[in-house]
């Protein structure tokens, strides 16, 4: 009885990888390439000629539509055995796919394996592959597709360099940006060009290894200037932004000019009470006259706020959240590296906006954060300040 697979028809640059016949493929690609899809057709082929096959990600989540698509493809195969429990597919003809989580390292362990994918292989720990997937492939001189957006220079871009030197004759790499879909429009993504940091687009969709991949704040030598001291304008507009803290944590205060884009004002301070806190920043109020204040809510400064609005001040909430940070972040980042404002020459400001770090994450997304032990006061309230510029600008029509 002959069994029709029904696979996705493989663009012109997908197809070129499936063709290729080196033993270890390394495809560093843009976001919306296409590169679970050539996995899944690559590891489906493998299968049905009877091999042992691996699919790993970083993290369960990252598995689950995988597992479903592949059991949806072959669930029609006669005599095939699905393991839910093991998320094994076990064909009729000896073939078996296999999807698993590289979380825990040590649990990988298993029989003699002819392919394996690893989807998303730059957020992987190296050990994946040396130590425990690498010895897997040895009876059976097995093969390796590797797929990932590029992070910094890793383990991947490691083995990315092997595909490019012609005397490594078992390796071949590929690079491909988001482009090289015929889906992917050229002017949606010149759009997101447009709102995201170059570093960002460069790595995540035009699949460049970046040599600072966790550096967040580019070019700030070339911002930094603002005049000190400086002194109210008239006609000027003003805006302000306020990270809390208290004790270890460091209450921040930024004033913008609006009008020049420059950073006019900036203190720090901590280990004194709220009121006393509340009572500083109302004094900055009184000098700089913002039109609005925007405030970080979350834990005491929702207090705060509600302390503050009472007082008769423009604030507004902003909740710090995993969604609403990185295009915060990613707004202050964008106009310093397109030099569109001018900050003050703080040498703590600096220092926090040079440390300051993305990680990004497996599933997608970005994670910032100041270095463990270190403070980003500075930089939550500069961005919050400069939030404010641009919500002033939208409303008046200039964004």
């Amino acid at each position: 009885m002959t069994v029709k697979i029904t696979l996705v028809r493989p663009h012109p640059a997908q197809a070129h990888i499936l063709k290729h016949r080196a033993r270890y493929r390394v495809v560093a690609c843009g976001r919306r390439f296409g590169k679970t899809e050539v996995g899944k057709i690559a590891v489906i082929e493998h299968a049905l000629r009877g091999e042992k096959t691996w699919w790993l990600a970083p993290t369960y989540s990252m598995t689950a539509q995988v597992w479903r698509d592949l059991k949806h493809t072959l669930g029609h195969l006669p005599a095939l055995t699905i393991n839910n429990t093991e998320h094994r597919l076990d064909l009729p003809n000896g073939g078996m796919i296999a999807v698993r989580s590289t979380h825990y390292p040590d649990l990988l362990r298993g029989a003699g394996l002819d392919f394996v994918v690893l989807d998303e292989a730059a957020f992987m720990e190296g050990q994946v592959w040396d130590e425990v997937v690498r010895p897997m492939l040895l009876e059976r001189q097995g093969a390796a597709l590797f797929l990932s957006t590029p992070y910094g220079h890793n383990w991947f871009w490691s083995i990315f360099q092997r595909g490019q030197d012609p005397t490594q004759t078992d390796w071949a790499s590929f690079q491909f940006s988001s482009l090289e879909n015929p889906m992917v429009s050229p002017s949606e993504l010149e759009v997101i060009r447009h709102s995201t940091p170059e570093r960002i687009f460069q790595e995540e969709y035009l699949a460049q290894f970046m040599a600072d991949a966790g550096a967040v704040f580019r070019g700030l030598e070339a911002v930094v200037g603002a005049p000190t001291p400086a002194e109210p304008l008239v006609g000027h507009r003003y805006v302000m932004g306020v990270d809390w803290g208290r004790e270890r944590d460091y209450t921040a205060l930024v004033v913008f000019d609006a009008t020049t884009r420059q950073m006019v004002m900036l203190d720090r301070f901590n280990e004194i009470g709220w009121s006393l806190q509340r009572g500083r920043l109302q004094v900055a109020v009184e000098r700089w006259r913002p039109s609005t204040i925007w405030a970080e809510s979350n834990s005491i400064g929702s207090v705060n706020i509600e302390a503050l609005q009472a007082e008769g001040l423009a604030v507004r909430p902003f909740a710090t959240t995993a969604k609403s940070k990185p295009p915060l972040i990613e707004g202050l980042a964008l106009a310093i590296e397109r030099r569109e404002l001018t900050l003050l020459p703080d040498p703590v400001l600096l220092h926090e906006l040079r440390a300051y770090t993305l990680e990004r994450m497996s599933e997608g997304g970005f994670r910032y954060s100041a270095p463990s032990g270190q403070h980003d006061d500075t930089v939550i309230a500069t961005a919050l300040a400069w939030y404010g510029v641009m919500q002033a600008d939208f409303s008046m029509g200039f964004a």
